[in-house]
């Protein structure tokens, strides 16, 4: 077993070694107690060969010491000594002092405890009562002599209480643990502190047995406590007083920190009653003003039918004047006047339109010649696949505090982790140690230790972190042990190891620094049950990190994937042995996502092809139905549109290609995001302009059959032109504001999302336009789809001269399902009067119950979605969470702190007296004391304490100079005020000494092992431009303990910054680059929604014409956007940086899915706002402009929003449901369904009631003028209508 070199009972034996008494028949106990006679002198020998020297029994009177023995005892225990008689020898004061002298490398810090700690020894060594408190009880004959192998030793509760509260919280600044570890075995009350100090421990402490009787507990006799007056550690008096970090009763209180506290009512959240409440006064009035409605319509009908039969008119002459005012109202409200801006798109669309249609070779081979040369960018295409350069900003704080920490400190450590589990039992899990599972996990770890890399032949002492410049730091039970099984007994081995739990101190591993049982061992209580309960062994192999592009980062990453190979190998083993083990390498997180990838793209690509396939297909469905394909199979190889549908989907290709190309070619880094979204989302919105374009020239070949192809194309995109333009002027802005934000992911998506959009739209209405153009003149031309080269004289029937597809009818025979549902069933059936008080109601309570659940959406990204659900990194994750008792490091940085100047070491230290109440010291150790505000729960480790008491004189092992310590002459003295501390030049110089002098257990607080990376000395500016203090988190067992951890660590930060004018301190801990984002991503989703609905509201307004329905169209956007979050927080959909891009994405195919609605609402087509059922446009409808209105909207372009992109993206989102990647399922499954099914249900159903209520003014359209010529054509349109269910349908 490796052990300590020191224990305080070392100081007992020392004190008895100088012990000597006179051959005797009989032991000279302790028969008298009385003031002025010893209980022991002397010493008689050692029980073996090897053993301390045990004291003799001497109840003699005290003696007076020579004049060397009282100067050498007052050096030692203090000026109390001067004029007294004592009970010790001069060998006995020099291993006293010796010994001494390594208690105080640990808690010279707390002038009490040191004090206290003195007195004890001293007055047990040389006080002539002695014999008053101290009672020989055992004794052992040897040679002629006795040695006393027992005794009491008479201690006062209050001396016993105060000398521990003077010591339990001195810190060990060296291991940033408690002293009480080293001197006092971890006790937590002063009964067991006494106790570890007399227990016998040969070669570990007390060479015999010194029990400590309670005086209160039996009856002494003559015997009595002589020590009653420990120091406190808060002692008014300078001299004892300890400083924050060492006591709590000397620290300045910290204000209270003000937490928003979860405001309820009964069991509701205060948001989620107050929308309730809302919402029930919102049903409650609309039930009364529907009552009152009703009423006053049974009255008015009852007041009519009396006044009916008053009157003689015909029934002939009632027609004729329902018909009349029927007329009249709908003449009342019919659109009257164009829009400026409008008819100005329009003719621009048309000019452009017509000259694409005319010159279709030039503007084909001009768009693909400038697609072709912006697509050259993608020779600086590269993938962004660091997380770090993915989710944090390269000027965000996090950002630059990593650059800082890592170029100045080094990059954090590699940590390779596994977890030994008892968990494969159907009972559950169960204890994990035993005899025979430790001899072979102490053989895994050799094996581990041993393995070389594959390449080449790299080995763990090639690559681990080795803070003396020797050992590994391996984290394990096993090397309580040094990693030998043969230090463990098999009858004893549970003690053994409880044992080193209880003293980690005795139990040192070869890198010297204690062991914490939380890192070695979990799932049970650590201060209850026993070590043989725990569930989980866990070990920890720390590996040197390196910048990116160091060669020693590639030796470490050929070691990790070495050891993951063995470890793989490992876990097959366990599993025979009925156990499981889990794991992580360093490496590991970065190959699984890779893995992930892989596994994605098939199923993107085969979501692709479904999309692409479809909408092929669907497009050409708009001239060739069922009966076409039975009747006349060779007019639907003519008329279908397959060939067409190809070339809009390869336009939406070439966008994507062509937004790439451009922004690779400006450095911005395409993400795995962006790869796996751009094209699904560009197809949502590209594919619904193509179809709303390919449908509106089918009707303008009808209604303006005999026209040029040119101008009917120009007519087709004069009207849907706009359209376009408002759908992707509002994508392209309200993706272009999130290249404003500092994320790279959603920055980078923005601005590539923003460029294909609009790149899109630019092809659509160009070269799609000149395809569209040819695919007519081949239609009427009579040639095959896919094959124009093959002309098909059967398609043209007589009756048509200018050939299938020319005038009159363009070849359609009937109208589309879809269509003649939209405009015979479900429009009226929506308009209805009922159904729209039902539809506002039910979609405002969607509404309600949206922002209700928003308080529930979760922040965070748990790393066991990010990786594929069969990963062997979930099961060490799930063991991370469930059994790691401790946190992760934290480090408080001071960056540009001239820690040479006095000013500066007083904001910065804790354990001297006039260091600030509020330094980073003090306010951590104070943070320490509230883990679970502050999240930090160990001690710190302070290298400015640390430096500067190793300069102290009395640790004649630590600053030395030749064969005096460093300050043993110096005037002013070394002393806890600070004063005569070294500054400037002599900082320095003394700072560089300590962090090379290599850290032992004669000089704990040597700064090698501890600080050599901690400490970054300028010695050309005499200034310390990099230094950290180090402290851990609790144990952070989800995401919303890291997001509140690295939250309340930057509080800490401004609060030590606040509070000491002058430094700069941050936090750093591995994961907050991380969760950075989460400190204001609540912030900039609200801000990035809030800026693209206001932009909207500017655009639809405008380019409408009509404010009113521009706050419509917001408002539904805002609707889509709120229920979308609230099915986030059911569907357990965090809010992250992945799931933010889905919301900028969820207000882009928001707008598209409404954009076209409410065009088609404010400028309605002439042909279809005349067969508008006459109850829309009655006498008695408030609405009846705007009801009509809404119903032409749906009929115009209801269709084609339903078959362009509602059915598209359900079918490529539902391809995605068969994913295995989890956050796949999670993050783009579940969000872009729900986006789809809100965003179609708004705007087709709530949508058009919403407009049928408060929608704004209508417009004419510029292509209905009116003429005799508009006329005739729309009538050749209605003629397309079946008229056998005319009005009487409604």
């Amino acid at each position: 077993m490796k052990i300590g070199s020191w224990s305080p009972w070392v100081v007992v034996a020392g004190v008895l070694a100088g012990c000597h008494a006179a051959g005797e028949s009989h032991p000279n106990l302790t028969t008298i107690h009385e003031a002025g006679r010893c209980a022991i002198r002397g010493h008689c020998g050692s029980q073996s060969l090897f053993g301390s020297q045990l004291p003799c029994p001497d109840n003699d009177l005290a003696e007076e010491p020579s004049v060397e023995l009282r100067q050498q005892i007052i050096s030692v225990c203090g000026d109390a000594w001067t004029d007294t008689k004592v009970c010790c020898r001069e060998e006995q004061v020099e291993t006293l002092q010796s010994n001494l002298q390594k208690a105080q490398n640990i808690i010279s810090a707390c002038p009490a405890c040191k004090k206290n700690f003195f007195d004890l020894f001293c007055t047990f060594t040389c006080s002539p009562d002695q014999s008053l408190f101290v009672n020989v009880t055992k004794t052992v004959p040897k040679n002629g002599k006795f040695l006393v192998t027992e005794l009491d030793h008479l201690i006062s509760d209050e001396y016993g209480s105060g000398f521990y509260d003077s010591c339990k919280d001195v810190k060990f600044g060296a291991t940033g643990g408690k002293a009480m570890e080293f001197i006092g075995g971890g006790a937590r009350n002063y009964t067991r502190f006494l106790k570890f100090l007399g227990d016998k421990k040969p070669f570990l402490g007390s060479p015999f047995q010194i029990d400590f009787p309670r005086p209160s507990s039996e009856d002494f006799g003559d015997m009595e406590t002589i020590l009653d007056d420990p120091k406190p550690c808060n002692s008014t008096d300078e001299r004892y007083r300890c400083a924050c970090v060492d006591c709590a009763g000397s620290c300045p209180e910290l204000p209270k920190v003000e937490q928003a506290e979860q405001c309820t009512v009964g069991l509701l959240p205060c948001l989620s009653f107050g929308v309730l409440l809302v919402y029930s006064v919102f049903i409650t009035l609309l039930v009364l003003a529907v009552t009152g409605h009703a009423a006053a319509a049974k009255r008015r009908k009852s007041k009519n039918e009396r006044l009916q039969l008053l009157h003689d008119t015909t029934a002939d002459e009632e027609d004729d004047a329902r018909d009349a005012i029927h007329m009249a109202s709908f003449q009342g409200d019919k659109p009257t006047k164009q829009y400026v801006l409008n008819t100005y798109c329009d003719r621009a669309f048309s000019r452009l339109a017509r000259t694409c249609a005319r010159f279709p070779a030039i503007t084909i081979v001009s768009s693909i010649i400038v697609v072709g040369l912006l697509s050259l960018g993608w020779i600086r295409f590269a993938i962004e696949t660091d997380p770090v350069g993915l989710w944090v900003a390269p000027n965000s704080d996090a950002a630059q505090e990593k650059h800082f920490f890592d170029t100045n400190f080094g990059p954090f450590f590699r940590a390779e982790q596994a977890f030994l589990v008892n968990d494969t039992q159907p009972s559950g899990p169960g204890p994990v140690l035993s005899y025979e599972t430790l001899r072979w996990w102490f053989d895994v770890e050799r094996r581990v230790a041993a393995q070389k890399s594959l390449v080449h032949n790299y080995t763990l002492q090639d690559v681990c972190y080795k803070p003396t410049g020797e050992a590994c730091v391996i984290q394990s039970v096993t090397q309580y042990f040094g990693g030998s099984f043969d230090q463990l007994e098999e009858d004893d081995w549970a003690a053994q190891i409880q044992d080193c739990v209880d003293t980690p101190v005795n139990c040192l591993p070869d890198f010297g620094q204690p062991l914490a049982i939380q890192r070695l061992l979990g799932g049970y209580n650590y201060s209850s049950q026993p070590i043989t309960d725990a569930e989980a062994l866990i070990t920890t192999w720390v590996v040197k990190n390196h910048n990116p592009g160091d060669p020693d980062l590639a030796k470490a990453e050929e070691w990790e994937e070495s050891a993951k190979l063995l470890l793989l190998d490992v876990q097959k083993e366990a599993k025979d042995r009925g156990l499981r083990v889990s794991f992580n390498m360093e490496i590991s997180l970065e190959q699984e996502l890779n893995k992930n990838t892989n596994t994605d793209a098939t199923i993107v690509v085969v979501s692709y092809i479904v999309m692409f396939f479809y909408a092929s297909l669907a497009l050409g469905s708009t001239t060739v139905t069922a009966n076409m394909i039975l009747r006349n199979p060779s007019a639907a190889l003519v008329q279908s549109k397959f060939l067409l549908g190809i070339v809009g989907i390869l336009i939406v290709l070439m966008s994507v290609a062509a937004s790439v190309g451009l922004f690779a070619a400006l450095g911005v880094k395409a993400t795995l995001i962006i790869a796996e979204v751009i094209p699904f989302l560009v197809l949502a919105v590209g594919v619904d302009n193509i179809f709303l374009i390919v449908h509106e020239f089918e009707r303008v070949n009808v209604s303006h059959a005999d026209e040029p192809v040119a101008d009917r194309i120009a007519r087709a995109l004069g009207r849907m032109g706009p359209s376009i333009l408002l759908s992707a002027t509002t994508e392209t802005v309200a993706f272009a504001l999130g290249a404003a934000v500092g994320m790279p992911a959603v920055r980078n998506f923005a601005a590539y999302a923003a460029g294909a959009v609009f790149i899109n739209a630019l092809l659509q209405v160009t070269m799609f336009v000149s395809v569209l153009a040819l695919n007519q003149e081949r239609v009427e031309a009579g040639r095959a789809d896919c094959m124009p080269c093959l002309k098909i004289k059967q398609s043209q029937p007589s009756s048509m001269p200018n050939g299938y597809g020319g005038a009159p009818f363009s070849g359609v025979e009937e109208e589309g399902w879809l269509s003649r549902f939209v405009r015979k069933t479900y429009a009226p059936a929506i308009l209805d009067n009922r159904a729209r008080v039902v539809i506002m109601t039910v979609f405002l309570g969607f509404f309600a119950a949206g922002i209700a659940l928003l308080p529930e959406v979760q922040l965070g990204l748990d790393q066991r979605i990010a990786v594929p659900s069969d990963s062997y990194l979930i099961n060490y994750y799930n063991d991370l969470y469930d059994y790691f008792g401790a946190g992760p490091p934290v480090y408080f940085v001071t960056k540009n702190v001239n820690a040479t100047q006095r000013h500066r070491q007083q904001q910065l230290c804790g354990r001297f007296s006039t260091c600030e109440s509020f330094s980073l010291a003090n306010i951590l150790e104070q943070e320490r004391k509230r883990p679970e505000i502050s999240y930090v729960a160990d001690a710190t480790a302070s290298w400015v304490d640390d430096y500067l008491h190793w300069l102290n004189p009395d640790l004649e092992d630590c600053c030395v100079d030749g064969s005096t310590t460093c300050f043993a002459d110096r005037n002013p003295a070394w002393n806890i005020s600070l004063y005569g501390m070294p500054e400037g030049e002599e900082f320095v110089d003394y700072a560089a000494r300590w962090l090379r002098s290599p850290t032992s257990p004669e000089c704990p607080l040597a700064g090698q092992a501890t600080y050599g990376d901690a400490v970054v000395i300028n010695k050309n500016r005499t200034t310390t431009p990099a230094t950290h203090f180090r402290t851990a988190h609790t144990p952070l067992r989800s995401q919303k303990d890291f997001i509140n951890a690295y939250a309340s660590a930057r509080r800490i930060a401004n609060e030590v910054n606040e509070r000491n004018e002058g430094i700069q301190v941050f936090p750093y801990s591995k994961f907050y680059i991380f969760f950075d984002q989460y400190a204001s991503i609540v912030r900039l989703s609200t801000a990035l929604v809030g800026a693209a609905l206001a932009i909207i509201l500017v655009i639809v307004s405008t380019l409408l014409g009509s404010i009113a329905t521009g706050i419509v169209v917001t408002i539904t956007v805002a609707m889509i956007v709120v229920d979308i979050a609230g099915t986030m927080a059911l569907a357990k959909v965090s809010l992250n940086a992945v799931s933010l891009v889905n919301i900028i994405i969820s207000v882009g195919i928001g707008v598209e899915f409404c954009a076209h609605i409410a065009r088609a609402y404010t400028i309605p087509s002439t042909s279809i706002l005349e067969r508008a059922p006459s109850k829309f446009m009655s006498a008695q409808s408030r609405f009846g402009g705007r009801e009509a209105r809404a119903w032409a909207a749906l009929v115009n372009v209801g269709g084609s929003v339903f078959s362009g992109i509602t059915v598209t993206k359900l079918l490529g989102v539902f391809v995605l449901g068969f994913t295995q990647s989890k956050i796949f399922e999670v993050y783009y499954f579940r969000v872009w369904l729900a986006l789809v099914l809100w965003a179609a249900l708004h705007a087709l159903v709530f949508l058009p009631v919403a407009l049928s209520f408060f929608g704004g003014r209508g417009y004419v359209d510029p292509e209905s003028d009116g003429g005799l010529e508009q006329d005739l054509a729309s009538r050749r349109y209605r003629a397309l209508l079946p008229d056998e269910e005319d009005e009487e349908d409604y």
